[in-house]
């Protein structure tokens, strides 16, 4: 009987001592490098076009923004010869 009693109270107290631990993990703030991360998966599940999306990373990461767009000679032909580092086409 006593061993039951001495059992009982340690099971007792092991559970009343693992209630009242902190279960929550311990609050600190986020880093830059984290703060970033996080804003930049923010930024790729928003929908954006592709400019805003540009414009918007370009803001994130502190980078000047990049202009996209067409290069002055118009359409490619087929049959224009082009030279990829040393390798005709």
């Amino acid at each position: 009987m006593h061993v039951l009693l001495v059992s009982s109270l340690l099971l007792m107290t092991s559970v009343f001592a693992g209630c009242a631990s902190q279960s929550a993990p311990e609050l600190r703030p986020y880093t830059a490098e984290e703060s970033r991360e996080l804003a930049l998966e923010t930024l790729n599940r928003r929908g954006l076009s592709f400019d805003e999306y540009q414009a918007k990373k370009a803001e994130l990461l502190g980078q000047p923004q990049k202009t996209f767009g067409f290069d002055q000679h118009g359409e490619m032909n087929a049959e224009r010869g082009v030279t990829l580092h040393g390798r005709s086409s």
